[in-house]
């Protein structure tokens, strides 16, 4: 932020704006920076700039034909050759390629402040100043010296809809400025006219004291001329405070008791404003009958009380963000919406000011029916210890609910409001782009909308994407609308993020991925961040899984049987003489026959180890168990029959699984009815014990009439020949139904989450 050294040290005199021909702005493309540009190509001067932001405003300066850069540096600046730079108080010197150039080059270096008073130096000034309603003030005083034909020079801190800008382009005498106080930028005005709104402790990072914000006041009223006015609010205690230590010309107002203007925009706060308004319109010459009719008439700026829709659900933008700017806002849209519940959905703006008023915040929001938090916007501070808005909602005698991340408000408050709501969103930070995002949620239609992921970039990629395309058809017979994605290639070229937030994103994801960074939590993870729906086990299940080691811990601790085994990490030594007679070898962390080797002969082993360690750093050797070998699905809750495997080499192996003919899958499996029913038990035992969701494919080996359980795969195969899909097909559910019952599984579980 700007401190009171700088801008008595870092900036030069307005008076270098005499002799210029070209300006250059840095931050051109702020609101407040965007106007000044077109006021200044209004009077003659050349004017180009950066901005670090491409939005809707940028594109209109250049569409406008102004030399706008984007990003900050010093080419821009030093190809234009400017007479003067222009600094918004966003731009920090020290780290402003700009200003690096424009001092290495001695080119005058001027805040925005200094550029408006001088651009409306040649105007008979209405400033208006205040802790709270500025723009509004403005905007009534501009709309009343329009209607009377003054054609004034109006610059607001907001764009006006009904002028489509945040300045009127006037030529009369009068110019009407919103005059800050925040870093004593008014001290940069000339004005004739001062309407006072009100005055509380704000901004008191930059003026340290209340005390020396009203000494600041105090300085910037005395340059009112003995011809001026001051107008202030006579109910405010620090309006009239200023006012009693002003000696020149002043005039205050006030309501009268059961008299109010019927206006456009609510509140009684407005009220007040019109009136300070009015007053300033007079002194202009302006009849009151006309000024009052135009500020009737006038709309607002936006972000006050801005309303975005009007309909069962009522929308509506407020800048609010000072307890007493929120009381004023409720008040007024309780006056206007009488009957509605109010929900409001507050971010609060600086640390320092949320921790000057923790409880005068919390006591103000009270006032809505339910509240939603979001995290501080910081702007130009850094983050202050133990300072959140998890603080306000402690305070309060009312739930709030506390949603740290703005992306989630929009999705968050949909599941909290009812038709009648009137919600609003409060704040000075980005909280401005709540409204817009919430109104797309709310549009978003009934149809469930499905992303299907699948390839990835474990060795299982080519049958991930297989089982991907084939879900994705059998979702779309289900009625769907569905879309897919390749993980990995989306991750790293066209990107995939953008298309899992905002309202345009899936109500649900369907993991068709398998091995690592598919079922191990990897995605899972993401996906929790996104708070999206998935089908599936969760991060935690799907990381136990996926170690087979932690996994045949966990059974033995749940009595369920595993061949014994050792896990061998990479750089560790293994000797021949350790060998339990024949064993298998795979990796620790991939798919089931991922790297897998049958070993009969020591000195096998050897080559058996080296292929495994191609997949990863730990290595799992264990005890080859010979028997019948099946897999057991479990489907949302339910042990579905069992698979037997009969691969024609002897040898169940990646090559066996995927060869079209090398493997015979009977269903159900050729075991007798206890051993089916114990492998059924076994399978549920398995998928509890690790934590498992959705469904589940579990592989065993029988030795005689034992049972061990080889692992637990949380994302089985779903091409419509795997081994899920072909139990499921046994048990009478088809394919398009298994892939339908995995979606409103997750669903299911997202509404109790």
């Amino acid at each position: 932020m700007r401190t009171p050294a700088e801008i008595r040290t870092a900036f030069a005199d307005r008076s270098v704006l005499d002799a210029a021909s070209r300006i250059f702005l840095v931050g051109i493309a702020g609101a407040g920076m965007s106007g000044l540009a077109r006021l200044a190509r209004t009077r003659g001067l050349a004017v180009a700039g950066t901005d670090s932001t491409l939005g809707d405003e940028f594109s209109r300066l250049v569409a406008e034909g102004f030399e706008v850069s984007l990003g900050h540096q010093a080419e821009a600046i030093q190809s234009f050759h400017p007479d003067v730079l222009v600094l918004s108080d966003a731009i920090d010197l020290s780290d402003s390629p700009e200003t690096q150039f424009a001092r290495e080059n001695e080119i005058p270096i001027l805040r925005r402040s200094q550029l408006l008073g001088w651009l409306v130096n040649q105007h008979r000034v209405i400033a208006v100043t205040g802790t709270h309603g500025k723009t509004t003030t403005t905007g009534f005083i501009g709309a009343g010296l329009m209607k009377a034909g003054l054609d004034p020079l109006v610059v607001v801190g907001a764009s006006i809809p009904q002028w489509g800008s945040p300045i009127h382009f006037g030529h009369g005498e009068w110019a009407v400025v919103e005059a800050c106080e925040a870093y004593d930028s008014f001290h940069d005005l000339d004005p004739e006219v001062v309407v006072l709104t009100n005055l509380e402790p704000d901004h008191l990072d930059f003026h340290g004291s209340w005390e020396q914000l009203q000494s600041s006041v105090d300085g910037f009223l005395s340059t009112i001329p003995a011809n001026g006015l001051l107008v202030y609010c006579e109910e405010d205690e620090g309006a009239r405070g200023a006012a009693s230590r002003f000696s020149g010309p002043k005039l205050g107002y006030q309501r009268s008791d059961g008299e109010s203007q019927e206006l456009s925009i609510p509140g009684a706060h407005n009220q007040l404003n019109m009136l300070g308004a009015l007053q300033a319109c007079i002194h202009a010459g302006v009849s009151p009958d006309v000024a009052a009719t135009a500020m009737s008439r006038f709309s607002g700026a936006e972000r006050r009380l801005q309303v975005l829709r009007d309909g069962d659900i009522v929308v509506i933008d407020d800048y609010a963000h000072h307890p007493t700017e929120i009381r004023a806002s409720i008040q007024a849209l309780r006056d206007r919406y009488a009957s509605r519940r109010l929900v409001v959905v507050f971010q609060p703006h600086l640390y320092s000011r949320t921790a000057e008023h923790l409880n005068a915040f919390a006591a103000a929001l009270d006032l809505a029916d339910v509240i939603v938090l979001t995290d501080i916007y910081p702007a130009r501070e850094a983050p202050m210890p133990g300072m959140s808005s998890a603080r306000i909602a402690e305070l309060m005698a009312k739930d709030a609910h506390y949603v740290p991340s703005r992306h989630l408000l929009p999705r968050k408050v949909a599941n909290l409001v009812s038709p009648g709501d009137v919600v609003v969103g409060m704040g000075a930070g980005n909280i401005s782009k709540f409204g817009p995002d919430f109104l797309d949620e709310l549009d978003r239609n009934g149809l469930t909308r499905i992303l299907v992921l699948s390839g990835g970039d474990s060795a299982e990629r080519e049958i991930s994407l297989l089982s991907g395309a084939q879900c994705a058809q059998a979702l779309t017979d289900a009625g769907y609308v569905v879309s897919t994605a390749d993980l990995t290639d989306r991750l790293f070229t066209s990107g995939l993020l953008k298309d899992l937030a905002g309202a345009q994103r899936p109500d649900l994801v369907f993991l068709a991925l398998h091995g690592t960074n598919g079922e191990d939590g990897a995605i899972q993870g993401l996906l929790e961040l996104l708070h999206l729906p998935y089908t599936g086990s969760g991060i935690q299940a799907s990381a136990l899984a996926m170690d087979k080691a932690l996994t045949k811990a966990i059974l033995a601790q749940h009595g369920i049987r595993t061949p014994s085994g050792t896990l061998l990490r990479r750089g560790e030594q293994w000797s021949n003489s350790h060998l339990p007679g024949n064993v298998v070898v795979k990796p620790n962390a991939q798919g089931s026959t991922i790297g897998l080797s049958f070993v009969e002969h020591p000195s096998e082993l050897a080559n058996a180890i080296e292929r495994a360690f191609r997949y990863g750093d730990e290595v799992l050797i264990e005890e080859w168990v010979r028997g019948v070998e099946i897999s057991v699905p479990v489907l949302n809750g339910e042990a579905l029959p069992p698979v037997e495997i009969v691969p024609s080499s002897g040898q169940y192996d990646f090559a066996s699984k995927y060869t079209p003919g090398a493997t015979e899958e009977i269903i159900p499996a050729r075991i007798s009815p206890e051993l089916d029913s114990k492998a059924r038990e076994l399978a549920m035992a398995a998928h509890r014990a690790l934590g498992c969701e959705g469904a589940t494919r579990t592989d065993m080996i029988i030795q005689g009439d034992e049972l061990f359980v080889l692992e637990v795969n949380t994302l089985p195969g779903m091409t419509k020949t795997s081994l899920l899909p072909n139990s499921a097909r046994s048990a009478g559910t088809s394919f398009v139904e298994l892939c339908r019952r995995l979606v409103e599984d997750a669903q299911n579980r997202a509404k109790k989450g």
